[in-house]
């Protein structure tokens, strides 16, 4: 068995074109959506990821302004720029990158942030309102992962569901959707026993764990359809995932590779999100 690839570059192109015709339609009615991104020292990774976050507003039409900040940057400074941007209009989403230096805390950093900018989706409240259904803001990694399973029709009710990891970014919320959409959902980590029994059984294995290759073909049910949310850098200086692609590539029915998987649809989703802001801005008059 070769497992069919879930082209994260593919569906990205596909919504994003869906996300640009909508946010002409909102800049010809007087509301452009606008997105501000807080980059705080000089980390790579981080330099990295809010340049294709900017190259994504700019693709999709949406306004992007960047502000940044030095490595020993004051937490007072960022969170005065944060309370300007929650006042100004204009701005409909707000994303701080992470993560922050050590002088900051960024739970303070992040519920700073309004929750009708909270495009990241992790602001308590948003978190909260993502627990009981209510309408919110998702996190946009996991939400990435519902629309590509979503594009290969992956049943979900009724399926068992395994994810590995427990972050407030992806693994926590991965788990609420999965569980909204009727999946009976293991959560494993680091102090799961036996986690082969648990990731055996998986109609459906999500990795969030940030281990390279972690995750092997016998650990794989097989014909399960494996999401790989990982990035690591190994030392010849390529990019893998959390899953080991090519042992799982063998027992899975389908999976995302890396890169090139869940990594555009993260951008995608958050695109999604700054333009269903600018709606609701325009919605209200």
């Amino acid at each position: 068995m070769t497992a069919r690839i879930i082209d994260g570059n593919v569906l990205s192109a596909r919504l994003r074109g869906a996300l640009a015709a909508k946010a002409a339609e909102l800049t010809a009615q007087g509301t452009r959506p606008c997105l501000a991104v807080i980059l705080v020292g000089g980390d790579p990774a981080s330099a990295v990821y809010v340049r294709n976050k900017v190259a994504g507003c700019e693709k999709a039409g949406i306004q992007s302004l960047k502000f940044e900040y030095p490595q020993d940057a004051a937490p007072a400074d960022v969170l005065g720029k944060i309370a300007e941007l929650n006042a100004d209009p204009s701005v409909h989403g707000i994303l701080v990158q992470l993560p922050l230096p050590r002088q900051f805390d960024e739970k303070t950093v992040l519920e700073a942030i309004s929750v009708e900018k909270d495009v990241d989706g992790f602001h308590a409240e948003n978190v909260g309102r993502l627990s009981q259904g209510q309408e919110a803001f998702v996190p946009c990694t996991p939400n990435g992962v519902m629309e590509m399973l979503k594009s290969i029709e992956v049943p979900l009710r009724g399926a068992e569901a395994v994810v590995i990891g427990r972050s407030n970014i992806v693994g926590k919320p991965m788990a609420m959707l999965l569980t909204a959409a009727g999946a009976t959902v293991t959560v494993c980590h680091s102090g799961t026993r036996d986690l082969n029994f648990h990731t055996r059984r998986a109609d459906i294995l999500v990795a969030a764990i940030g281990k390279p290759k972690f995750v092997t073909g016998d650990m794989i049910k097989p014909g399960a359809t494996v999401i790989d949310v990982g990035i690591n850098r190994l030392p010849d200086g390529k990019l893998c995932g959390d899953v080991d692609f090519a042992s799982a590539q063998e027992v899975a029915g389908a999976i995302t590779p890396v890169p090139g998987g869940v990594g555009p649809m993260t951008i995608t989703m958050l695109l999604a999100n700054t333009v269903e802001s600018a709606s609701r801005v325009a919605r209200k008059g």
